[in-house]
């Protein structure tokens, strides 16, 4: 299956000044597929996986000299180590805290040398480090699949192409608007769990991917009791829970669950950030830039990160779902909301970490929301998400008139157009308004 990130994989191999690659993101995103396919490009290719070979390890006990590393890895594995030549790569390196320190020499003594590092829950290994290289390691941030990801694993190369070249101005011929909306509704039913999406398109069963589900969730809880001893399980297990419960809406820590130690609660969600299973959304005052700058960090929301994950835990009726033609579900507000933030961060910059945020405003006999709030170029733009063909702009267009702002956009399951100073964008092209 294509995923974008490939490309850019390959222009860190042929950059002839390259830092060690640290690919990081939550478990079964592709990781380690990916780094197999880039490895097809090289002559020699060793992996090193530190929770399948163990007994590795050892061999970063001593100095951490890249050298006698390499020396030993190759006597181990039966494989030729040469700059230029092979492609090294440390997967599961979280199990090996020394291998993560050794990375920066392999930057130093052996800088021809292709190295790449992974792992499902290396985020919790690099909190314990004070520092892992900081200008000899670059970091490529991996996520699920993305819609467009999503129609070329289902061969749809050209819908990509039309869905780039169409705009408010020049909008989608029905019959393929009505075709991608047909497989956006697909993809929130199965979300972009790689494994999910190879048994549906490989096997042309939704069933076989909903059983993907199945084991992906099971093995993503099973992870929570390796996260952090502070932390009962337990309650890792009900903020993820919890999650799903107050999609769409501030997050509310007293709703997790009563009487229940606020300071755990609190770190319990900040784990799942850090483990990529959640993302949080920040209230922004909006009124210039950085947007970062100037939120609230008691106002936020928090988005599941995957839509597959989301219904599968919300315990969707699959044979409901089969046979209505509009997916009529009492979540389907909060699941297009979900949606939208997950493309608009798959969308941004593979090499930092993306910051979403909304603007909300509750006053007494006003309470006004924008879903996000974006940038493009030195415009700060309002996002509204519908689930529907159609909605009301009324917190939109309050927005605008209080910020001074000239469009706004509103994502739905409409074709691309225009309402006045409003930007139509349909929701399966929402990934178009992150503009690098």
């Amino acid at each position: 299956m294509k995923r974008s990130i490939f490309n850019q994989l390959l222009a860190w191999k042929e950059s002839p000044i390259r830092k060690v690659l640290l690919l990081r993101g939550a478990r079964q995103v592709g990781k380690t597929y990916v780094v197999r396919e880039l490895s097809k490009t090289f002559s020699n290719f060793v992996e090193v996986n530190f929770e399948k070979d163990t007994v590795v390890a050892g061999f970063f006990n001593q100095d951490l000299d890249s050298n006698r590393i390499c020396q030993e890895l190759s006597a181990f594995y039966g494989k030729p180590i040469r700059e230029n030549e092979t492609l090294l790569f440390f997967d599961e390196i979280q199990a090996c805290p020394r291998a993560i320190s050794s990375l920066r020499f392999f930057y130093e003594n052996k800088p021809e040398l292709h190295v790449i590092a992974a792992g499902s829950l290396l985020e919790f290994a690099l909190a314990e480090l004070p520092s892992f290289g900081v200008g000899r390691i670059r970091s490529m941030f991996m996520y699920p699949m993305s819609f467009n990801e999503f129609l070329l694993a289902h061969q749809r190369d050209q819908f990509v192409d039309l869905i780039k070249q169409a705009s408010p101005d020049n909008p989608m011929n029905p019959v393929f608007h009505e075709m991608l909306t047909d497989y956006y509704r697909k993809f929130q039913l199965t979300g972009g769990m790689p494994e999910v999406v190879r048994q549906v398109v490989e096997n042309k069963s939704l069933l076989d991917g909903l059983n993907a589900l199945d084991d992906l969730t099971l093995s993503v809880r099973d992870d929570f009791s390796k996260y952090h001893r502070r932390v009962p399980e337990s309650r890792i297990r009900e903020v993820f829970a919890s999650i799903v419960e107050q999609a769409g809406a501030k997050f509310v820590y007293s709703n997790v669950v009563a009487k229940a130690s606020l300071p755990q609660i609190k770190e319990a969600l900040e784990l799942l950030f850090m483990a990529g299973l959640a993302y949080p959304v920040y209230h922004t005052a909006a009124n210039g830039f950085p947007l970062g700058a100037q939120i609230d960090s008691k106002k936020f929301k928090v988005l599941l990160y995957d839509t597959g994950i989301f219904q599968h835990i919300l315990g969707l009726n699959i044979r409901e779902y089969l046979v209505v033609e509009e997916m009529d579900m009492v979540n389907k507000g909060s699941l297009a909301e979900i949606y939208a933030g997950l493309e608009l961060m798959k969308a941004s910059s593979i090499f930092d970490k993306p910051q979403l945020f909304y603007w909300h405003r509750q006053e007494r006999g006003s309470n006004a929301e924008v879903d996000f709030v974006i940038r493009q170029g030195s415009e700060i733009v309002p996002v509204e998400i519908k689930s529907g063909y159609s909605g009301k702009m009324q917190s939109m267009r309050l927005f605008m008139k209080e910020k001074n702002l000239n469009r706004g956009i509103r994502s739905s399951l409409e074709n691309f157009g225009r309402d006045g100073n409003i930007e139509i964008v349909p929701l399966y092209a929402i990934s178009t308004l992150i503009k690098e």
